[in-house]
């Protein structure tokens, strides 16, 4: 990526909408949008003042109308990537945003490549590397809970604290080095006291986003949930109710799903990949029995299982047998089928599963139980309404988990009088681990994968 060059590129879907914007950016943003653009009062985009929206058209080559414009205009360094930037605004539809595009690159810009323009952001210093990788995940957001901590990274609340970690660590390592540079001077060294004091408090706070690593996973990824239960219990009734379509067949006939089917939906603000799995029971029949087993498998991988029962029916050797392999997972018991009571004790289950949900997939009943119940089992409660920082990448996980790393063997070898010198080469990996994470470190090979997967325009 050439950072003189000037680049453009369609920034909204593609297809048919009200309208479609062609951005460019670039050191002759203006200059290449005047070749093309049009004024009514034969204004000059250069000439405009910055961050003001201009009326004309954009035309062919030969002055024929492609379409009617309006054209942003927002001039450096005050821009979404720091450059001089234009954005087309023109009529939403195929043909015209692609002769628009077209007619940008026949004047002098080059195509964007994907993630481009929040690349030259980073670059340009508009935004770390973590504010730059929310830009995605807000664009990708699939709940209010994942667009919320999403928001919070790109405003930097990450970064801030990411950044104050490296500062007690640098400051650190600024005295080890003023001690060995300045080893005949007289001056005064930080007490053992206070120097494990901030090694202790680095550790505490990475270790404080670390444990909140694997609910971030659950978050951005979606808590992978399988529904399991006897046949005919309302598995695949209650995928149906929670998806809102008819994602699966439902029958009275035992044994109608033979096959796992999986569908990711929002349970309020909680993204679940749920699994209705065959139902499980003995039978001769060679598929379904492929079924069980795959429902069994499922069942001891996933994330959260959704027991269901049918309030119905007496509890059979089906039912027990399935509670019986439910030990060590985290299960909420649903009894289905309740509106007009249950067949069996319910506490029954109750003794059984901490968390028992009395449910009619029928008349839509325990939906909001069953979502506060998800919610506490994951402690996701407060997730969103307090200032706290929730780790959801993968790439940053394993950054921390290098820095606590070095930064634990940097006080186990100040605690064993391992030499001063040797103490600030894990200090230095420590603080370069973090840098990781706000792209203060980081290689260009990382840094052109990470927006390899950013769409066209963004």
């Amino acid at each position: 990526m050439l950072l003189d060059e000037t680049i453009a590129a369609i920034s909204t879907p593609q297809g048919e909408g009200g309208i479609s914007i062609i951005r460019i950016s670039g050191s002759n943003a203006m200059e290449i949008a005047d070749k093309i653009y049009v004024s009514p009062k034969g204004k000059k985009l250069t000439a405009v003042k910055s961050h003001t929206i201009n009326y004309g058209h954009i035309t062919a080559a030969d002055g024929t109308i492609l379409d009617e414009v309006l054209v942003s205009v927002m001039k450096a360094p005050h821009t979404y990537t720091g450059e001089n930037v234009v954005e087309i605004n023109c009529h939403g539809g195929i043909i015209s945003t692609k002769l628009i595009l077209a007619r940008t690159l026949e004047a002098g810009a080059v195509m964007a490549s994907p993630g481009e323009f929040t690349k030259r952001a980073f670059l340009n210093g508009r935004m770390d590397l973590s504010q730059a990788e929310s830009v995605m995940d807000i664009i990708g957001s699939k709940t209010s809970l994942t667009h919320t901590i999403a928001v919070n990274q790109l405003e930097g609340r990450l970064s801030k604290e990411i950044n104050s970690i490296r500062d007690k660590l640098l400051s650190l390592l600024a005295h080890i080095q003023v001690l060995i540079d300045y080893a005949d001077e007289d001056l005064e060294p930080l007490s053992d006291g206070e120097f494990l004091a901030l090694l202790d408090e680095s550790c505490s706070s990475m270790k404080k986003l670390l444990d909140t690593a694997d609910r971030g996973r659950l978050i951005q990824s979606g808590i992978m949930t399988a529904i399991v239960g006897k046949p005919n219990v309302g598995k695949s009734s209650l995928l149906n109710l929670l998806s809102g379509e008819d994602r699966a067949i439902v029958t009275d006939i035992e044994g109608t799903t033979r096959d796992a089917i999986e569908e990711y939906i929002n349970l309020g603000d909680i993204a679940l990949r749920i699994i209705d799995t065959a139902g499980i029971r003995d039978t001769d029949d060679i598929i379904e029995n492929i079924g069980v087993d795959k429902s069994k498998k499922y069942m001891s991988e996933a994330d959260l299982v959704l027991f269901m029962l049918d309030g119905q029916k007496e509890l059979d050797e089906n039912d027990r047998f399935i509670m019986d392999n439910l030990d060590d997972r985290k299960v909420i018991a649903i009894v289905n089928k309740t509106e007009n009571g249950c067949a069996f004790d319910p506490q029954l289950i109750a003794d059984k599963f901490t968390n028992t949900v009395m449910f009619s997939v029928h008349h839509s009943r325990g939906i909001e139980e069953l979502e506060k119940t998800v919610k506490a089992l994951f402690d996701m409660g407060s997730i969103g309404t307090d200032n706290s920082n929730i780790i959801t990448s993968i790439r940053h996980k394993d950054a921390l988990i290098n820095a606590l790393g070095y930064a634990k063997a940097a006080k186990d070898a100040f605690e064993n009088n391992i030499p001063q010198d040797m103490i600030s080469i894990d200090i230095e990996n420590a603080i370069s681990s973090l840098g990781e994470i706000v792209g203060l470190t980081v290689n260009e090979e990382v840094v052109d994968k990470i927006f390899h997967n950013f769409c066209l325009g963004k």
